[in-house]
């Protein structure tokens, strides 16, 4: 079954000619480093893409530099259908599910169309990769050695995994959380250290231009922001999203403070939808966190809302409503949901998510103590 989807996502990537425009970009970087040249002074496509993360990332790409533009594409595709593979055993390992290689397998090859999974493949993008580093860390067994090292050098590569420490800081993991951040710290260090100029530019200017990213108005970004964006008809809402977006960041860590008392796994899944809402530019492909969500629903039992769930992640109504040019600002009322299908739900499941199951028969991952005042009684 896995391979005949992925034959089948391979033709089609032929058939649509798939640009992988993140993976050219990604190439990019690399031979910025390699030729000397001002890593954030280019662009790259027909869509003009700048790099846009830190550049201690530019040093991981280093190696896509040496791939001609052929081999580099066969190359992530192979790549993050892997890691989606590892994603997907990862979920069941959150969720307490066996994990057998047959339905890892079947897991894997449905998985595989669900919309941010396939835009992710289609543009060559990191997000499985990331996702995997951090839930392969946050899984952990208690007490493993380094735990929070990969959540931090995650977070050194895309930054928005940064709500994840905190979340380990919430809920009494401190040893774990200042490990992240040492983690954090040593990315930029290296950064520092091997491309100084960069970083400057970087850590003083480049992270606050916005517009690099994209337009936070378009059906693509699937964050708060965006949901509010279109709503308004207002290309920049201004404090109409920021004030809810500061009130859901408040709310959501503190359900996921709550939950994790009870339940880690929930706790992880409420902490990583409160970042990718109240992220100002989330765009669909960012949304690979739907795997592990379906696996933990379907594993409490909540198997009707595991299947629109996963309905929802692979309708695509976010790219059937008109979205070229301005017209994303033009939606009618009806066609809102249509535009905003993940921010919806994930408004609706962040309270689900923070009650228990009473249909449940598997086991969540252990809970945290009742006195957290020592790191060494954690989880």
């Amino acid at each position: 079954m896995l391979a005949f989807s992925f034959v089948a996502f391979c033709a089609l990537c032929v058939v649509t000619h798939a640009p992988m425009a993140d993976a050219l970009v990604y190439r990019a970087e690399g031979a910025a480093l390699l030729n000397g040249t001002d890593l954030y002074g280019f662009t790259v496509t027909e869509w003009q893409l700048p790099a846009t993360y830190p550049p201690f990332a530019a040093l991981l790409f280093v190696p896509t530099a040496w791939l001609p533009p052929d081999v580099l594409k066969v190359a992530f595709v192979a790549g993050n259908v892997i890691l989606l593979a590892a994603l997907v055993r990862l979920s069941c390992r959150l969720a307490g599910l066996p994990g057998r290689l047959p339905a890892v397998c079947a897991a894997t090859a449905l998985a595989l169309w669900l919309e941010p999974v396939f835009q992710t493949v289609i543009f060559g993008q990191v997000n499985l990769a990331v996702a995997c580093l951090i839930l392969w860390d946050l899984t952990r067994p208690p007490g493993a050695p380094g735990r929070g090292v990969a959540l931090g050098v995650a977070t050194g590569v895309k930054l928005t995994p940064a709500v994840f420490i905190a979340y380990l800081l919430l809920t009494g993991r401190v040893r774990e959380g200042v490990t992240a951040l040492a983690a954090c710290a040593g990315t930029v260090l290296v950064g520092a250290l091997v491309l100084p100029y960069a970083s400057v530019d970087f850590w003083t200017r480049r992270l606050y231009e916005t517009h690099r990213v994209g337009k936070a108005w378009i059906v693509d970004n699937q964050s708060l922001q965006g949901l509010i964006a279109r709503a308004l008809g207002e290309s920049s809402p201004g404090p109409a999203w920021a004030v809810p977006a500061v009130a859901v960041a408040c709310a959501g860590l503190w359900l996921a403070r709550r939950t994790a008392t009870d339940d880690d796994r929930r706790g992880i899944l409420i902490t990583a939808f409160t970042a990718l809402l109240v992220c100002p530019i989330s765009w669909s492909h960012h949304w690979v966190w739907c795997v592990p969500l379906i696996a933990v629903l379907a594993a409490d039992g909540r198997r009707r809302t595991a299947a629109l769930v996963a309905a929802v992640f692979t309708a695509r109504t976010l790219w059937l409503v008109p979205h070229q040019g301005p017209l994303d600002l033009q939606l009618p009322w009806w066609q809102q949901p249509l535009a905003s299908p993940y921010a919806l739900l994930t408004l609706v499941l962040l309270p689900q998510l923070s009650t228990s199951s009473t249909s449940s028969a598997l086991p969540a991952l252990p809970a945290l103590p009742a006195s957290n005042s020592s790191a060494s009684t954690i989880r």
